[in-house]
């Protein structure tokens, strides 16, 4: 187990779509393996693939973890949203969107489907936090960040934070 590095926006592999896992081999349990770490490590409860430089469609969640406590993590491979119903507003963040977060509109409930790292297929259905970190990590998949689904008047906002930061952060070099 490795931690990897999480990519932040704009970095142009996170607007990239993830390619379907054809085999859960070595190869992708290693990657699982990585991403969990590096979530833990982060702190997160989510990451996608494309976060860790990976245009893979896997998913590792695990809203429940504390520090020394155990640890029970969701891990879905080519997952699909099967259903969903309602709306929720939830306040979001994202570990490549650092030190910002926002209201995001999502489905209130969702039905997703999926691979487990024993190459099982699972549904999982979600509602509140779950479903909302379902949503959010399957947009990475589809090379959608959380900001992209923000209205015009608070995306631009968002950008111009992002610039003063960057040039913040120039000027203190």
């Amino acid at each position: 187990m490795a931690q990897r590095e999480i990519l932040t926006y704009p970095d142009p592999i996170l607007k990239q779509v993830s390619e379907p896992v054809e085999e859960i081999n070595s190869e992708v349990t290693a990657l699982i393996q990585d991403m969990l770490a590096t979530m833990y490590e982060a702190p997160g409860i989510g990451l996608a693939a494309p976060q860790v430089s990976e245009l893979k469609r896997v998913i590792v969640l695990d809203l429940d973890y504390r520090a020394g406590e155990e640890r029970k993590p969701i891990v879905l491979v080519n997952p699909e949203i099967v259903s969903s119903e309602g709306e929720i507003l939830f306040e979001e963040a994202c570990l490549s969107v650092p030190e910002y977060s926002a209201e995001v509109k999502r489905f209130a409930k969702v039905k997703v489907k999926g691979l487990n790292e024993k190459a099982e297929e699972v549904e999982i259905e979600g509602e509140g936090l779950l479903s909302v970190a379902l949503q959010h990590e399957i947009d990475h998949l589809d090379g959608i960040l959380f900001v992209d689904r923000l209205g015009l008047v608070k995306r631009d906002i968002f950008k111009r934070k992002f610039r003063k930061s960057i040039k913040n952060k120039v000027e203190a070099i």
